[in-house]
């Protein structure tokens, strides 16, 4: 998988890019012809099909309107705005604290029947503890957020968790098996999470799987992600939260989720992890 939210945004970038300019194409005209009817110069045309620069959504129209195609303007633009939110710098979706990056995510879990993730940092935030969403929260304001408001984002945290009793939903965990004993808080802390962790595995709509520590791996850990139903992807890279919704990108991470659950252990296999975990920190 890329190593970075920009290169997916480029890609994207360009996905749109060679559509416009296929556009052009069926419309017989070359770029000048196609600058001169929307009045620029040459070179815009060159940068944006050369995904050198993003068209603003008033350059689509323009651009649709000059290859006689209009009806293909809403659906461009609506591209855009895709590409434009698929990629956000922490520093930029924090900067008014965490509270509200928490609340952001709310409307995708509520709307969600079907959630796939998988960590091999830390425990999953929708089977965290109070005390572990914590220690998490306050390493990450420490670390990039100047506003303190981790206790009201601790509690958006915890409400959110609702979601793992209402409907008819279905949640499949996989974490690392390191993940077990990465622990930002204490030996308390991490007990009691661990606890919690084997709790939430009993559940009938839950599954936990723990891909165990091993040599000759079929598959290396890779960065945390969610898969909502089969529409979107979220991923927690170190420098921002990247957002997938094109099918071929949500596949890959779909058989990323899929070859990492059969190196899983699960039910009484996976719970046994956990508890010989619990013990070597007692």
């Amino acid at each position: 998988m890329p190593a970075s939210g920009s290169s997916h945004v480029q890609a994207a970038r360009r996905v749109l890019a060679d559509r416009l300019r296929e556009m052009r194409q069926d419309a017989g005209l070359d770029g000048k012809q196609l600058a001169a009817l929307c009045g620029w110069h040459p070179s815009k045309v060159s940068r944006i099909c050369g995904a050198r620069t993003s068209p603003s959504a008033d350059d689509l129209r323009a651009w649709c309107r000059a290859c006689g195609r209009e009806d293909q303007a809403a659906d461009l633009v609506a591209s855009l705005r895709t590409v434009e939110g698929m990629w956000v710098e922490w520093r930029r979706m924090e900067r008014a604290g965490l509270r509200r990056a928490q609340e952001a995510v709310l409307p995708l879990f509520e709307r969600t029947h079907r959630f796939r993730a998988y960590s091999s940092w830390l425990v999953p935030g929708l089977l965290q503890t109070r005390r572990y969403t914590e220690d998490v929260l306050r390493a990450v304001q420490l670390r990039r957020v100047p506003v303190d408001d981790v206790a009201a984002a601790v509690a958006v945290r915890m409400e959110r968790q609702r979601v793992l009793r209402e409907g008819q939903r279905r949640f499949a965990f996989l974490l690392e098996e390191s993940v077990l004993l990465n622990g930002l808080g204490d030996a308390d802390t991490q007990t009691e999470q661990l606890e919690q962790l084997l709790t939430a595995s009993t559940l009938p709509n839950v599954s936990v799987g723990i891909v165990p520590a091993r040599l000759h791996r079929t598959r290396m850990p890779v960065e945390g992600f969610w898969i909502f139903d089969t529409t979107q992807v979220n991923v927690e890279l170190v420098s921002g939260h990247l957002t997938l919704t094109q099918p071929g990108e949500v596949a890959m991470y779909a058989d990323t989720f899929t070859t990492l659950a059969g190196m899983a252990v699960h039910g009484s296999k996976a719970r046994a992890l956990i508890t010989a975990a619990m013990t070597s920190i007692g």
